[in-house]
Order: C-alpha cells, then sequence, then structure tokens
C-alpha cells in the first residue's frame, strides 16, 4: 500500500504530478539573459546515460526556453549563467556541456535545495545530445471538472474527472479510487503520468474514497467487504457500484463502460470493483493489491510482523485525513531495538491509539478481525475480465496479485483472468526505466508492459479494439532478459527439482532424501548450527534505516541490495553450490521444505534465495551500459549477491495461523512455505545460494525466542539467545524449466 505522489515515479528527472498549470502568458524573468540568437544551441534531443528511453526535449518558443518528455510536463527553463538553467517552480538545475568546438553535446541535471545548494541525496545525472531537433510530443489536452457523487447511505465523495478536449466519439470511462488524494490530477498531469492511456483517450476519474481527503464519511483501512444482499451496508464494492452508476447518468458521451484500475491500495480497491460489480463494468486491473494484509502483504508475512512498515504506514493513514506518514532523526533499527517491543514503541507518536495500531496489538493471530479483510475469501467467481499485476521484487504487495490470479484461475471458464509479473518493485511498471537499483535487464520492461499489455486490455475491453493477445500469462525472466509468456502460472512446462541443505554447506541436487540424524556415520555433526541473538538482530538492508517514506529512503531497493552486507555474520547459515556448467532457469512458484530445531520455544524462520554473481567478471567485459542485455559480466558486478526472492515465517504458526502454540525446544520439526514466485535464470558460471537466519529486523519485529501469548507486549526481559540448527533433509522445491 504505497504511498506516493500521483505521477510517473522517483526515476523520473522531474514530478509529473504539478500543482499548477504554466503560465505561459507572463514571460518570469531569467537572471542572466542570453541572446536570442545564441539560444538555438540548446535545442534538440537529449537522453540519460542510464535510462535511455525517455527523450528529453528542448524547444524555444520565441525566446523562452523549455524542456518536455513524454512522461514530464513542459517546464520552463531560466538562465541562470551562460550555460546554467534553472527549471522553474522545480527543484532542478542543468548544466549545459560544450565540446571543444563550443557546440552543445549535453547536459548534466543536478537536483538542488531549496537553498540554492546541491542536494546531498543527489548526484548530477549526464544526459547527452541526440539531436539538434526537438522532438514534438502531441499530447491530447483534456478539461478537468471536480464532483460530488452520492452514494447509497447518503455520503458523498470526491471526484475528480478528466475528459478530453473536444471530443465527439462517446468514451468508456476509467477510474482509479484512492485514499492518498486525487486534487494533483490535472490536465497537465495525465500525459505524463499515463502516455499510453491518455494518448488512446479515455474519460478518467480519480475519486477520494469515503473518509480521505475531500471525501465524506469514515475510513476504515482495508474495509472487509460487506453482505450484498442488504442494500443499507457499504463496502468499497457498493462505493464503487454507485458512483458508476452515477457516472453514468451524470457525465455525458460515455459509451456506457467502465474500466478500474489502480497500484497497491487503489489495486485493493480495483479487485473490489470486480466483487458483485456493476453491468457496466468491463475491465479491471488490480496492479500490487493488497488482498490479505495478515497473510502476505503490507502488515503481516506468515504471522511475522512487519514492525516498520505497520508503524508508519498506519500513522500515516489514520492519524489525518490526508497523508502524515512517520520522520525518524535516529536509524529505525535502533529505534525499535531501543523500544522492545511494538506497544512500546507505538506509543511514540500515538500508533497505539489508532484503530489499525490498536488492531495490531489486539489481534496478533489470524483471527476473524484479519479474515474479514480478506479479499481471497470473496474470489469465487471471474465476473470481470482482470489484468493482475505485479513486481518480482515487490517490498510491499508481492502476495497479492498472485494469490488474487490463482483464486480466480479456479472460476475462470471465459479464460479472462490474465497475469503480468516483471523484474520490478510496488508500481515501478509506471515509470520509464531499464534498471531497479543496480540490476539492469537490457530494456525498458516497464514501457513494454503497458504498450504491449496494460493499453490492449482496456482498448480491447472498453472499445473493442484489436491487439490484446495475451493467452493467460506473462512474465520477465531476468538474468536471461526477456519477456516469456504462458498459458498457466506457475508454467506446466515446469518440473520441480529438490535443492538440499547438506551438513557441510553445499546445496545438492537430488532426488533421494537425507536422513535428519544428529551425526552421520564418521560421528561428524549432521547440521548446521549457529546461535540466534535478539539483541543483535540481522537487519534487512543496509544501514542507517531510514522511515518507509522518509526522504532518501533506500526502501523502494532493498530486495535487490547485495546480500554480502550480511553473509558473515555468524547467525546467517549458507550453502552454496558450485559454479554452473550450464544456465538455470527457475519459473514457478520456490518452496521451502525446512527442518530446523531451535533450543528455544518461538523463532522466526527467514530463507533467502540468491543469485551470486562470478568473483570476477571476464576480460573482455566493459564497464556498465544501459543498452547492454545483462549486467552479469560488469566489473562493478563482480560477486554480487542478489535475492531473487525470500520470505519470513514465524514458527508458532507451524501447525496454524488462528492457534499458535508453541515450540518443542530441541526438537526437529518441518517448517514448510513459500517463497513466491520467481522467473529467473541462474547463468552460467553464476553459483546458487541460500541463506537461513531467524531475524530481519526492524522491517519483522524480534521473535523472543521463548512461546509468549503476544509478542506485540514483550518486555526486554523475554528476549533470549538460542541454539539453532538446520537438518540435511531441508530443501527448496524449484520449479525448474526445461
Amino acid at each position: 500500500m504505497a504511498r506516493s505522489c500521483p505521477g510517473v515515479g522517483y526515476l523520473l528527472f522531474l514530478c509529473a504530478c504539478p500543482a499548477a498549470t504554466i503560465a505561459q502568458e507572463a514571460a518570469p524573468q531569467p537572471k542572466f539573459e542570453i541572446p536570442a540568437d545564441k539560444l538555438a544551441a540548446f535545442v534538440g534531443q537529449y537522453v540519460f546515460d542510464d535510462d535511455p528511453d525517455l527523450i528529453r526535449s528542448v524547444s524555444l518558443e520565441g525566446s523562452r526556453v523549455f524542456i518536455e518528455s513524454l512522461r514530464t510536463r513542459k517546464v520552463e527553463l531560466l538562465a541562470e549563467s551562460e550555460d546554467t538553467f534553472a527549471a522553474l517552480n522545480v527543484s532542478v538545475k542543468f548544466k549545459f556541456l560544450r565540446s571543444t568546438d563550443g557546440k552543445v553535446i549535453g547536459f548534466n541535471r543536478i537536483v538542488v535545495e531549496r537553498n540554492d545548494r546541491p542536494s546531498p541525496a543527489e548526484s548530477s545525472e549526464h544526459a547527452s545530445k541526440i539531436s539538434d531537433q526537438p522532438l514534438p510530443f502531441n499530447k491530447v489536452e483534456y478539461t478537468r471538472q471536480e464532483v460530488m457523487i452520492p452514494v447509497r447511505d447518503g455520503i458523498k465523495l470526491h471526484a475528480v474527472i478528466l475528459r478530453p478536449k473536444d471530443y465527439t466519439t462517446p468514451l468508456p470511462f476509467l477510474m482509479e479510487r484512492t485514499p492518498y488524494g486525487v486534487d494533483g490530477n490535472t490536465p497537465e498531469s495525465i500525459n505524463p503520468r499515463q502516455p499510453e492511456l491518455a494518448a488512446s483517450r479515455y474519460i478518467f476519474v480519480f475519486e477520494d474514497i469515503r473518509g480521505r481527503f475531500k471525501s465524506e464519511g469514515t475510513f476504515v483501512m482495508s474495509r472487509p467487504m460487506a453482505d450484498h444482499r442488504d442494500p443499507k451496508l457499504v463496502d468499497e464494492s457498493t462505493d464503487t457500484y454507485d458512483t458508476v452508476d452515477w457516472l453514468l447518468k451524470n457525465i455525458p458521451n460515455n459509451n456506457g463502460r467502465v474500466g478500474v484500475f489502480g497500484v497497491s491500495y487503489p489495486g485493493f480497491l480495483a479487485m473490489a470493483a470486480g466483487i458483485d460489480p456493476h453491468p457496466a463494468v468491463k475491465a479491471i486491473s488490480p496492479q500490487a493489491p493488497m488482498i490479505d494484509v495478515w497473510m502476505g502483504d503490507d502488515f503481516f508475512h506468515n504471522g511475522a510482523f512487519r514492525e516498520t512498515y505497520g508503524y508508519d504506514y498506519t500513522l500515516g493513514m489514520e492519524s489525518s485525513k490526508e497523508n502524515a506518514f512517520a520522520t525518524l532523526d535516529e536509524d529505525a533499527y535502533d529505534f525499535f531495538l531501543r523500544s522492545a517491543s511494538f506497544a512500546a514503541a507505538a506509543k511514540r507518536d500515538g500508533v497505539d491509539k489508532l484503530p489499525t495500531g490498536v488492531a495490531f496489538l489486539q489481534h496478533p493471530a489470524y483471527d476473524e478481525f484479519w479474515r474479514a479483510r480478506g479479499v481471497e475469501w470473496h474470489l469465487n467467481q471471474s465476473a470481470v475480465p482482470t489484468l493482475f499485476v505485479g513486481g518480482f521484487w515487490d517490498q510491499e504487495d508481492l502476495f497479492g496479485p498472485q494469490e488474487a490470479y490463482a483464486r480466480l484461475e479456479l472460476h475462470d471458464p471465459s479464460h479472462e483472468n490474465f497475469l503480468v509479473i516483471g523484474p520490478w518493485n510496488h508500481g515501478q511498471w509506471g515509470d520509464t526505466t531499464r534498471h531497479l537499483g543496480e540490476i539492469y535487464f537490457g530494456e525498458s520492461t516497464t514501457d513494454e508492459f503497458r504498450r504491449s499489455y496494460e493499453a490492449p486490455f482496456f482498448a480491447h475491453y472498453l472499445k473493442d479494439e484489436n491487439g490484446f493477445s495475451l493467452k493467460d500469462a506473462a512474465a520477465f525472466e531476468s538474468g536471461s532478459n526477456r519477456w516469456r509468456e504462458y498459458t498457466h502460472w506457475p508454467p506446466v512446462e515446469s518440473k520441480a527439482q529438490n535443492l538440499y541443505l547438506s551438513a557441510d554447506g553445499l546445496l545438492l541436487f537430488s532426488s533421494s532424501e537425507p536422513k535428519n540424524s544428529a551425526r552421520n556415520k564418521k560421528g561428524v555433526p549432521n547440521y548446521r548450527e549457529y546461535v540466534s541473538d535478539p539483541a543483535d538482530p540481522v537487519p534487512y538492508r543496509h544501514r542507517p534505516i531510514q522511515a518507509t517514506y522518509a526522504e532518501g529512503s533506500k526502501w523502494y531497493t532493498w530486495m535487490v541490495e547485495d546480500q554480502r552486507f550480511v553473509s558473515g555474520r555468524p547467525d546467517v547459515a549458507t550453502w552454496t553450490t558450485p559454479p554452473l556448467d550450464r544456465d538455470l532457469t527457475v519459473a514457478g512458484d520456490v518452496i521451502v521444505d525446512l527442518f530446523a530445531s531451535t533450543s528455544g520455544t518461538d523463532a522466526d524462520w527467514v530463507v533467502k534465495l540468491i543469485d551470486e554473481y562470478p568473483e570476477a567478471a571476464p576480460a573482455s567485459s566493459s564497464a556498465h551500459s544501459a543498452t547492454s542485455t545483462s549486467d552479469a559480466s560488469r566489473p562493478d558486478m563482480a560477486g554480487y549477491q542478489l535475492m531473487v526472492n525470500g520470505e519470513i515465517f514465524r514458527g508458532r504458526y507451524r501447525k496454524s495461523f488462528e492457534h499458535p502454540e508453541a515450540i518443542l525446544a530441541n526438537e526437529v520439526l518441518e517448517y514448510r512455505f513459500s517463497l513466491h514466485a520467481a522467473d529467473h535464470a541462474f547463468l552460467k558460471g553464476h553459483r546458487i545460494k541460500v541463506q537461513v537466519q531467524n531475524t530481519w529486523f526492524p522491517l519483522y519485529d524480534r521473535n523472543p525466542q521463548k512461546f509468549l501469548p503476544n509478542i506485540m507486549t514483550a518486555s526486554p526481559d523475554d528476549f533470549v539467545k538460542a541454539t539453532v540448527r538446520i537438518y540435511p533433509a531441508s530443501r527448496l522445491v524449484l520449479p525448474l524449466a526445461p
């Protein structure tokens, strides 16, 4: 459930959600005068070195200089010196570069603070000039209207409607409902935010859900589905139904069809639109929807509480009718470690008094409170063509799209339940980029998704246009860096192969299960042993750890961070294969079957599947190029440990998520759970690595390692060290592609 600007994301050079239209009638005065005949030298097309897919066009209108791209609005540049320009109303400067003969050949983009100094959080980015001619974008012009829409219980919901200017052919609606505010949606923002969809022409509707921003009523986090047989009850599905009904009757020149889409919380709302839908809803695209916030989305994973995220998100959503997300003036690792328990930490900002904060403290297990919020229990009918979208490295809602797709597959006789998964973090498919963190994919996977899947999907079901040909599922295979389409997900072609965690630290492919004896035939201990100390928990990402959505936070890319930063710790057990003699592709759901013991009476189990790059790149390799198809040969990636996927399981729930019970101390027990989907090629020369640990802090709260009725209220004295043993029958079940 990401908090984000309703624009295209942090990877673009200017925010695409302007607060106001550029007033082009009154030209602001630049600090430095450049003769008009010399301004033409700056005109042309530019591309950044690490993201060459998005062209920035510099143009002249009289003696005024403007810059824009397909993903950004037109912004005026004001000269500050002979070659330096400041962007109007944006904290960005452009230092244009010249060749020895004086020709403009590129620029450096520099983010500045309000005091006009370079921002320490940003380094300058270089763009090269590729043409002396500006690029016309011919963006569709839209008009804006604000309305208050009444729903069945008398509450009115605030919405912004954007319509193409001077359209004559009836158009379908494309709606996003959101808790994050809709005022930023303007005629200037719609083209940068949704370039493909805006170019296709829709009547866009952006609605504040009840209780948020300008909408009336009371906000309820992950509002449970109501019994729709009772016409007086309301939920997100009924609010969508009533909104659609009002739009059809009150917005002229529509074609009677509605599509609903959204990412994260709006993805959950899009999913709700498909449950007992209005007959006019003809297509929905829940993208990274949170389907069950206890089972595997935002707040818990397999019973382990996501402490920092639960804290920050609850504060941001429930302490104000508008966004009010947390900030910390210290490392979150130190703050939550010092607090000992979530109950103690929650007192800092009053999170313990907010509705969801109270729910965390009173409902640590999967009881009726959380089950009522689980959307998966309502997915017993494929009523609307549905395009699910997710990312393999989604740091917030990895579980949701995969689980919802799987549920609807059981009820899809018309074959209109679709899934696209790419190499993205949370919502990144809305950007234009070839990489995630340090991992490059050789093409703009994000643009490809929108051009080949999202835009054709809505055009087909809302306008009867041809071009959408996806049979069932598409996934981007990282490592080999190519798109694959499947008739089903997980791919039926993949075959399960056991990868065992041997006592000597090797990973072994075998069809026979090793025995869990305490010692082997030579009397050597037949297990890996280490001590887990909750006083020194394993960090989940590089420190310092900022508040989730704080400026400079590394939250967005932590899942692809180099895992070498923890691989040397004694409380992180590691297993590795020899260098692979051929490419090995994992395509499908990765299952962990762990046999382990602990001297404690409770434990968390964290398992990570890692692609370890070769220590030395080939002699012929060169420095990174954004146009290359793979990062495997980059010298700066030598030895990199990329987490392909990873997950946590709270041991007390090994028998039941509803009824936790203590672990038998020093007994070998089985823990079986999913690491979720992967589509990744481990290339020849790489190694497969597996890590097992018991803490992943402070994203997940610390397990005291002794059984308590409620970990949320643990006292400092409750936390104890535990001796952990991992036995050789432990395995990963890898779905290997042929």
